[in-house]
């Protein structure tokens, strides 16, 4: 695949980079290897310094890692310095609350007397994506290395300038080499190192599709896995909800980072009660959006990431409406140069409709009226993913009722589903297996070993 920085502002392309040759990706895994053979035998305060050097080097240096989201996948200037301080966190997190997550467990057993603890697996492999590029990396990168492993990581073909970048962090963080490898390589050299015996672990943030070839190789090979794909998350809005401040969030929720997020907001189900003032007020402000420069502060509607990713929805879109969805407002390619697309709604959507089960990762909501609230549980769980959703009433016992009926990993109350660093991130269904962040993040590439004492005879 190609390793190119395309600006999607005006699709001019700004640079190139190889792939690794053979002997290239040989030598990385021999010094993940040889790196994992040292690492694992440090203390965590050692990881804690390197991992905090790390973060406190994104703080000062801010703009110099968001130009780059910016210029590569679009991401809007502001929110791009978001995810600068956001990916800090997420390591400052990590490097102050590794040592007590992973701490020995005592057990009680009947006789004499039992441990648990926690051991690093080794070499671990990340497939990773563009929406988030250093969030992405961040959260599988801090948890590992604070836990003893190390990391590769084959990062999105379109954000190769911010994957050196964080590459390049760690080594000036003072990470031996090996500690953390960017891998710019091929499908099918991401299959070998899947097949390795070195890779003891692999993770994949991504589609479904990519998941399914991810996780079927790792399982072929017995070695653990953990997928984040994508998601279709219901934001539920019932009689009672403050409307202005739902509708708020309902735009930050369809509109952050463009809509190109796997928890973003894709059906909004509102009963019918709120339904048409919902919909008037939602309509308007995403038509009140404005497209330009994403290095512009004052811009309110980015680009997406990509042309290929602009002409799937626009696609997606077409045969929704072939298939009997009503066009709201938006639904065309802006006439402009980049990769911009009208903020689009669509109604009337069948259980027979394309887009009724399918991701649409883009500026495009699906909006669903409904009777009550027990419709709108049904609604929500009518889904093949499961990753996040939201509720929006006044009433949090209710809200909190509504939320324990949803079939997903994570549900919102009166916010968007959003992420932080001591809160888990994952979801079921097609949406994936395994855990991110908070302190269940870091337990799932570490071997829970038991450790038993006991003066017992042989007879048992």
């Amino acid at each position: 695949m190609a390793y190119q920085s395309i600006n999607p502002f005006d699709g001019k392309l700004l640079k190139t980079f190889d792939e690794l040759t053979d002997q290239q990706l040989e030598t990385s895994l021999e010094n993940a290897e040889s790196c994992f053979k040292s690492w694992q035998h440090t203390s965590f305060m050692e990881r804690a310094t390197i991992v905090a050097k790390a973060a406190a080097i994104m703080r000062e240096r801010i703009e110099e890692f968001a130009r780059p989201v910016t210029q590569e996948m679009g991401k809007l200037i502001d929110q791009a310095r978001g995810e600068v301080l956001l990916s800090a966190d997420i390591l400052d997190y990590y490097a102050e609350n590794a040592e007590r997550f992973l701490a020995t467990e005592q057990l009680e057993p009947n006789s004499g007397e039992a441990t648990i603890e926690s051991a690093p697996f080794g070499v671990l492999f990340g497939v990773q994506p563009w929406n988030f590029p250093y969030y992405q990396i961040a959260r599988f990168a801090a948890p590992n290395l604070m836990a003893g492993n190390v990391v590769m990581v084959k990062h999105a073909g379109c954000v190769p300038q911010c994957a050196i970048a964080f590459e390049k962090l760690w080594l000036e963080a003072g990470a031996p080499v090996g500690t953390y490898t960017n891998l710019q390589i091929s499908h099918e050299q991401v299959a070998r190192v899947i097949d390795d015996p070195r890779i003891k672990g692999v993770a994949l943030t991504g589609s479904l599709e990519a998941g399914k070839s991810v996780a079927g190789r790792a399982g072929q090979n017995l070695k653990k896995s953990t997928m984040e794909l994508g998601g279709n998350d219901a934001f539920i809005v019932l009689e009672d909800a403050d409307l202005d401040k739902t509708v708020a969030w309902a735009v930050w929720a369809k509109m952050n980072n463009t809509g190109q997020c796997c928890i973003a907001a894709k059906r909004f189900i509102v009963v019918e009660a709120l339904a048409e003032r919902f919909l008037e007020k939602f309509q308007a402000a995403l038509e009140s959006l404005k497209p330009g420069d994403p290095m512009d502060s004052a811009t309110n509607l980015g680009p997406l990431s990509t042309e290929s990713a602009l002409i799937q929805l626009l696609d997606q879109i077409e045969r929704a409406v072939a298939d009997g969805a009503t066009l709201v407002t938006g639904g065309k390619r802006i006439d402009r140069p980049g990769y911009f697309l009208q903020p689009t709604i669509l109604t009337n959507i069948k259980p027979t409709n394309s887009a009724f089960r399918e991701e649409l990762f883009g500026p495009v909501a699906l909006f669903f009226k409904v009777k009550n609230e027990e419709e709108a549980i049904a609604l929500a769980n009518d889904s093949d993913f499961g990753l996040g959703g939201s509720v929006f009433t006044q009433d949090i016992a209710r809200a909190k009722r509504v939320a324990s009926l949803i079939n997903s990993g994570m549900v919102f109350i009166n916010q968007p589903t959003w992420t932080s660093p001591d809160l888990p991130f994952g979801g079921i269904k097609n949406s994936g297996y395994g855990r991110e962040l908070s302190s269940l993040g870091i337990h799932e590439f570490v071997n829970k070993k038991l450790v038993r004492i006991a003066s017992i005879d042989a007879s048992l």
